[in-house]
């Protein structure tokens, strides 16, 4: 018990510092390191793994509905960024300009790119002819540069990796359906994969993409309960191709522009799946998104250690041919020592095996998720393993979900009561979670709710609990009805 406890002490508490906590939890996991330059980390490998679990899920989804990926310039030309004035305006403070190569002053100088609409957009323009070339369909895994004046790893860097789609369609419904059908994938990926519950809908105009018609989000509640845009999916009408010129001839031989999309999700996802389910030990990781699903450690006496390996070694051996993702700590310290190591890493189940389970043709299972311990026979070991995975996944979800519930607030409609809201959770040292409330659709009532409360409109959501009817800000009839939080 003293080596877990001091363990423990190594990682702060949630309740006494969430933030601190969070940087506690990924630097003991080892997922990334600090470089010299602002706001940009290393991945190492246990952290990359994650990113590389939902590259595969996304694929995976992206592939079955027709897209490919492809790769395009990080340099974008300042002229390109000029084309489409919305989209310069709202990315400009943000921006890395390149303005040197070589010791020479280049003639134009080159950004950093933020995102690709406007270098992809140039391309279309020379790739799309006519209607037969429609739609196209592509997505590309890159990094992108944003640079940011407050910084979280993961959630928010200077540099991060992401996925971008962009495509283009001969019609406006083709394209609207095409951003509906890529923020329903987010929602699976995140909701299935990553067991993180979110709420889909519609940006408001003042917090749409820049350049965009229509933005759409999933948004998803942290255990500080603030709030994460955990993927957007963006119609952007005629906006660029009219930017750059991506015309078609269409089947009535005039020629006509295209309508395009965009969508993104990034490395965030990393961090809000460590924001959603870690705890006061550390990681706990989804069993569909955990690099290690499965650790095995041995137990017991050395002296009688030859024995259990006799039979630990092919029982890891059977483990790993079934697809579950294993390892083995046959380190030298104690098991209690690689107990806590591999609960602070957020390994879903721990497999114990001593002499007396050797001898009884058993083996103990331990859940991250819930501490509890389990005796499973040899005998079917795979099918209980895989079962128990499952049966975690579908936990993690549903704890999530109700973490959500608990701090979702339908019953304020009002500034004061808003004011009161807060105040009372910072008193008791609670979390203020999200509020939805009605908006009467005037930019002025939403800028005041963000300049009193520093909550944001997260967005307005498809299916609502309830539909408020006044403005939660000035009272008059609401036109929608809208998540409000605080967010990273």
């Amino acid at each position: 018990m003293k080596e877990e406890k001091a363990f423990v002490k190594e990682i702060t508490p949630q309740s006494e510092d969430f933030s601190r906590w969070y940087i506690d939890t990924i630097k003991k996991a080892d997922l990334m390191d600090y470089t010299p330059v602002r706001g940009c980390i290393v991945f190492k490998p246990e952290g990359f793994e994650l990113w590389e679990r939902i590259q595969e899920a996304m694929n995976k989804r992206f592939k079955e509905t027709g897209h490919r990926n492809a790769y395009f310039p990080m340099l974008i030309p300042e002229s390109f960024m000029q084309k489409e004035k919305d989209h310069i305006e709202g990315f400009n403070p943000e921006l890395p300009w390149v303005t040197e190569a070589g010791g020479e002053p280049l003639e134009e100088k080159l950004a950093l790119r933020p995102t690709s609409e406007t270098i992809i957009g140039h391309m279309y323009s020379q790739w799309i002819q006519s209607y037969r070339d429609l739609p196209v369909l592509i997505n590309q895994w890159a990094n992108v540069f944003r640079w940011e004046k407050r910084t979280m790893p993961f959630l928010r860097t200077s540099e991060f990796l992401w996925q971008e789609g962009h495509t283009a369609h001969a019609t406006e419904e083709e394209a609207r359906q095409e951003t509906m059908q890529m923020l329903e994938i987010y929602r699976e990926v995140v909701e299935q994969e990553l067991a993180i519950p979110v709420w889909k809908g519609q940006k408001t105009p003042s917090e749409r993409f820049a350049g965009a018609v229509d933005t759409y989000s999933i948004e998803a509640m942290m255990k500080d309960g603030k709030a994460v845009q955990a993927g957007t999916s963006h119609y952007l009408g005629d906006n660029f191709a009219r930017s750059f010129e991506i015309k078609f001839l269409d089947r009535d031989n005039t020629f006509k522009y295209v309508h395009t999309t965009s969508w993104g999700s990034s490395t965030r996802l990393i961090g809000s799946m460590i924001m959603v389910h870690g705890d006061d030990r550390g990681l706990s990781l989804p069993p569909r998104m955990a690099p290690t699903q499965v650790i095995m450690i041995p137990v017991g006496p050395m002296k009688l250690r030859e024995q259990v390996m006799e039979a630990f070694d092919p029982l890891f051996d059977t483990i790993k041919a079934s697809g579950v993702r294993v390892r083995a700590d046959l380190r030298e310290e104690t098991p209690g020592w690689k107990f806590n190591e591999w609960e602070m890493r957020g390994v879903p189940l721990r497999l114990e095996m001593g002499p007396r389970d050797v001898e009884n043709g058993q083996v103990i299972l331990a859940r991250r998720d819930t501490g509890e311990k389990v005796t499973v026979a040899l005998d079917g070991i795979v099918e209980s393993i895989q079962k128990l995975l499952e049966e975690i996944q579908q936990n993690m979800f549903q704890k999530a979900l109700a973490f959500r519930e608990a701090n979702s607030h339908l019953e304020i409609d009002s500034m004061e009561q808003l004011a009161a809201h807060i105040a009372k959770s910072e008193q008791e040292n609670a979390t203020s979670g999200w509020v939805l409330a009605g908006w009467c659709g005037d930019d002025a009532c939403e800028a005041k709710v963000k300049e009193e409360t520093k909550f944001t409109s997260r967005n307005i959501p498809f299916e609502p609990p309830v539909f408020k009817e006044t403005c939660i800000c000035c009272g008059e009839k609401a036109q929608h009805t809208v998540w409000f939080g605080r967010a990273y």
